[in-house]
């Protein structure tokens, strides 16, 4: 093994592990979004439900 092929082969190793932590920071961010995006729609239907239920006693 010549010098270059070690240090292709460590390369390699280090775009792994770097590629690996940046697809959890993305899936995390990714799943952060979609459960926002779940509360603000259940938030949504609460309050349209709380609005209907008020405003029938008035």
């Amino acid at each position: 093994m010549n010098m270059g092929t070690i240090w292709t082969v460590l390369g390699v190793i280090v775009a792994i592990i770097i590629a690996i932590f940046l697809v959890n920071i993305l899936f995390s961010v990714i799943f952060w979004a979609f459960k926002l995006l779940i509360v603000l729609a259940v938030a949504a239907i609460v309050f349209a439900i709380l609005r209907s239920v008020f405003s029938r006693k008035n």
